[in-house]
């Protein structure tokens, strides 16, 4: 029985679409229970309307729910211990849930996980991954946002956790991985992506495999399966994304309808575009992934609808089953256990001496 943690209050329509998503996400997992939060006079009629949804989750009613427009550390002063935010994430640091899904504030989400969760051991960044649609199928972009400026061990980690997310969602053994970089050539790019490639690739990781260098348009291609970058560059991929699909459904949407003529073209092809417009969908791909913390965070875009919360519940469904953050710890672990010297050698000693 998977255990899924719900912020009913985040998004900018908050339960009206949280709830409905809710309901849609438990018709296609059963196996599920929810633990959900909110302010109870804002969420109590609208739960009154799903009742096998009721049957099936617990509500803890909070005092407060943190805006979208609020400043992480005004977020985190303001709404620590008593939010819908906070206490979603707290069930799972409390073993109460297995996973959290919210769409609100990104910065306070992010900074309320971090705080609550803690990051892992040997992780000094988390990350944000993104489900990304190609021509292949899907692929794992990070960071999409949450570190700006990532050095070259950071994108390493960034390189292991993403694909640990990989096995867990797409279940595949050794997913292949690329940096992204203004060119696939080895001198190419900043210093710090040069650094992470030639680490990675020296480092011999058995549970990924390394291609090397990709461009921006091997995004769409999907010519691997997780691509890392740091979260400036990763953020404006994903928005470029987002605004090119938009842009295209636009003028499709206005060619289609501009003579009779095109009208009847689109009758007799409504099949193909219906596939298109199912291929341009950004619900299909909703939910960021929370990556390097001590348990699993899932951001839903905040202005999404009742079938783009479901598809977050979704993945973090399949992050829960599938075990990602174990997966990440024994990644790492692996990772550092081939850095470290032999217990009781010379390096071993002078790498403690200099540690101390």
């Amino acid at each position: 029985m998977i255990r899924i943690s719900i912020d009913l209050m985040g998004g900018d329509f908050g339960p009206e679409v949280v709830i409905p998503g809710v309901a849609k996400a438990l018709d296609r997992h059963p196996d599920v229970t929810f633990v959900l939060f909110g302010v109870k006079a804002d969420c109590q009629a609208l739960l009154d309307q799903y009742p096998k949804l009721k049957a099936k989750s617990v509500f803890h009613e909070c005092e407060l729910a943190v805006s979208m427009d609020e400043k992480p550390s005004q977020a985190l002063r303001r709404g620590r211990y008593i939010s819908t935010m906070w206490r979603s994430i707290e069930a799972v640091k409390a073993g109460e849930a297995d996973v959290v899904v919210s769409a609100g504030n990104t910065g306070a989400l992010m900074a309320m996980a971090k705080f609550c969760l803690r990051t892992m051991a040997s992780i000094e960044r988390p990350a944000i991954a993104a489900i990304w649609p190609t021509l292949k199928g899907e692929s794992i972009v990070l960071d999409v946002g949450a570190t700006i400026g990532a050095d070259s061990q950071q994108l390493l980690d960034f390189a292991l956790m993403g694909g640990a997310m990989a096995r867990a969602l797409f279940e595949i053994d050794r997913p292949t991985v690329g940096l992204l970089n203004v060119g696939v050539e080895e001198i190419k790019g900043q210093e710090e992506v040069r650094e992470a490639g030639r680490m990675i690739r020296e480092a011999n990781l058995d549970t990924i495999d390394y291609f090397g260098f990709v461009e921006g348009n091997d995004l769409g291609k999907g010519t691997v399966d997780v691509v890392v970058t740091e979260g400036y560059t990763g953020n404006i991929a994903l928005k470029t994304a987002e605004g090119t699909a938009r842009q295209i459904a636009e003028y499709l949407r206005a060619a289609m309808s501009r003579t009779w003529l095109a009208k009847l073209g689109y009758v007799l092809a409504k099949s193909a575009f219906d596939l298109l417009r199912e291929k341009l969908d950004p619900r299909k791909v909703n939910g960021g992934v929370f990556l390097g913390l001590n348990g699993i965070v899932i951001k839903s875009h905040g202005g999404t609808d009742a079938e783009g919360f479901a598809a977050a519940i979704d993945v973090g469904y399949d992050m829960a089953r599938n075990g990602l953050t174990q997966k990440i710890e024994n990644d790492l672990k692996k990772y550092h256990a081939k850095r470290l010297p032999p217990a009781g050698t010379e390096a071993d000693i002078s790498a403690r001496v200099e540690e101390i």
